[in-house]
C-alpha cells in the first residue's frame, strides 16, 4: 500500500524476522533506521522482540509480535504463523516483505507470495542446514530453501562464502543474487593501555593474566561446549575465559565448565548492552561457532584491534585470511582451537599483524550507511522506481 509523503511515493517495508535479537535481527534494524522516514514506512514483524523492537517503535516504525512465529519446527505454530502472517501482508499491502532468518525466510517468503507482494527479499545471514545435522534432515533443508527461490526477488548474502553457497545448491538466482556486509555498530572503542584496564575493571578482573573472550548467544550453533574444552585443553593455565551474552545452554555451559575443571577461569557475563566498551580487556577473541553468516561480534573485536582465531565456516573467511588477520580451524575441533589460541598467546609479532590488518579489513564496508544504500537501491528498483530521483 504505497502513501504519498510530501509528493513522494512513500513505500511500505515489511522486515519479518524469527528473533528481533542480537544478529541477524540486530543487523536488519541497523539497515532498517538509514532508510529515509520521508520515503520509507517499515513495519517489524517478529516472534521475539527485546531491547531492539523498542528502539525500532522509538524510530517511528511499527511493531507487530506474533507468538506463533517460533524457531523450532512446529507444525501447529507454523501453520498459524503462515495464515497470519499471510493476513498481514494482505491487510498491510507491503510494497516489499524482506525476511530474515531461516523460519521466518521460509514463512514469510511464502506469506508474501501468496499475498500478492511486488517485491520479496530474503537474506542470508547464514544457512539452516550445516555439517552437524543428519543427511536427511539437511537434504530436507536444502530442499525448502530451493523451493523458495523461484517467489524471491532478490537474495542479500552475509559475505562471498554465503552468496557461493546459496549459488552452488541453487538457492538464489545470479541476477537476483547481492553480497552485502553485516551492519555493525558504529561505536567502537578501539584496544589501548587504557581501555583495556577499564574494561577488566568493568569485568571484575585483576591483575595482568591473559584474557580469551568470546560474544555471543550461548546456544547450539556458537558451539559454547567446543570453547568449553578450548579452554580445558590450553596451555596457558593462567587464561581467563569471558563469555559475553546468554542463551538456552547457558547453564549447560556452566556445568561442562565445572566438569572439565575449568570453572574457576572461566566468566560467564550474561548479556550485557555495553559489549564495545568490554571487548577491549580481550588479549584473544575466539568464535568457536559450528556455522554462521559473517558473525557482527567478529568484525567489532577486529575493529576494536583484538588478533582473532575462528571456526572457517561460511563467509568467516572474508575477514580472516590465515596468518594475516587471524587464525581459522576446523569446526567441531576445539583442540585444534587450543592450539591457534596459544599460538597468538605465544607469538607477540603474530597477534600484532593480525590485529593490524584485521582492523583494516574490518573497515567501512560494515557499516550501516553502506548496508542502507542497497537496501534503498533493492527496494527501489525491484519496485521499477528510481532511487536517485526518489532522493531529490
Amino acid at each position: 500500500m504505497t502513501t504519498v509523503v510530501s509528493n513522494q511515493p512513500r513505500i511500505e517495508v515489511a522486515q519479518i524476522v524469527t528473533r528481533f535479537i542480537a544478529g541477524a535481527g540486530g543487523v536488519a534494524l541497523r539497515g532498517a533506521l538509514q532508510l529515509d522516514p520521508d520515503r520509507y514506512h517499515v513495519t517489524v514483524v517478529t516472534g521475539e522482540g527485546g531491547d531492539l523492537t523498542r528502539v525500532a517503535a522509538e524510530r517511528g516504525m511499527d511493531v507487530v509480535i506474533e507468538p506463533s512465529l517460533v524457531s523450532p519446527i512446529s507444525p501447529r505454530d507454523d501453520t498459524t504463523a503462515l495464515r497470519r502472517l499471510t493476513g498481514l501482508c494482505r491487510e498491510q499491502a507491503f510494497d516489499v516483505v524482506h525476511t530474515h532468518s531461516a523460519k521466518a525466510g521460509a514463512l514469510g517468503r511464502i506469506a508474501a507470495h501468496r499475498a500478492g507482494a511486488p517485491v520479496i527479499v530474503h537474506t542470508y545471514h547464514g544457512f539452516p542446514f550445516h555439517d552437524f545435522q543428519s543427511p536427511v534432515r539437511r537434504a530436507a533443508y536444502v530442499a525448502i530453501e530451493r523451493r523458495l527461490a523461484p517467489i524471491t526477488d532478490v537474495v542479500l548474502a552475509i559475505g562471498s562464502g554465503v552468496a557461493t553457497e546459496a549459488l552452488r545448491r541453487g538457492l538464489a538466482r545470479a541476477e537476483g543474487l547481492r553480497i552485502v556486509a553485516p551492519a555493525v555498530q558504529a561505536h567502537t572503542v578501539v584496544r589501548t593501555p587504557q581501555n583495556r584496564a577499564a574494561a577488566r575493571s568493568a569485568l571484575g578482573i585483576d591483575g595482568e593474566r591473559p584474557v580469551v573472550g568470546t560474544v555471543g548467544r550461548v546456544d547450539y550453533q556458537k558451539a559454547p561446549e567446543h570453547f568449553v574444552e578450548a579452554v580445558a585443553a590450553l596451555r596457558h593455565r593462567d587464561v581467563l575465559a569471558v563469555w559475553i551474552g546468554s542463551g538456552p545452554q547457558l547453564d549447560e555451559a556452566r556445568r561442562l565448565a565445572k566438569e572439565r575443571g575449568v570453572s574457576g577461569r572461566m566468566l560467564f557475563t550474561g548479556e550485557r548492552s555495553d559489549v564495545a566498551r568490554l571487548l577491549p580487556a580481550f588479549d584473544v577473541f575466539a568464535l568457536a561457532s559450528r556455522y554462521e553468516g559473517l558473525p557482527c561480534a567478529l568484525v567489532e573485536a577486529m575493529r576494536c584491534g583484538l588478533p582473532c582465531v575462528a571456526t572457517a565456516v561460511n563467509s568467516v573467511p572474508d575477514l580472516i585470511i590465515p596468518g594475516e588477520s587471524g587464525l581459522l580451524v576446523r569446526s567441531g575441533h576445539p583442540r585444534e582451537l587450543a592450539s591457534a589460541i596459544d599460538t597468538l598467546l605465544e607469538d607477540g609479532a603474530l597477534a600484532r599483524r593480525c590485529a593490524e590488518r584485521g582492523r583494516e579489513l574490518a573497515g567501512a564496508q560494515f557499516d550501516a550507511e553502506r548496508l542502507g544504500v542497497v537496501l534503498d537501491e533493492v527496494y527501489s528498483q525491484g519496485l521499477g522506481l528510481d532511487a536517485m530521483a526518489m532522493a531529490r
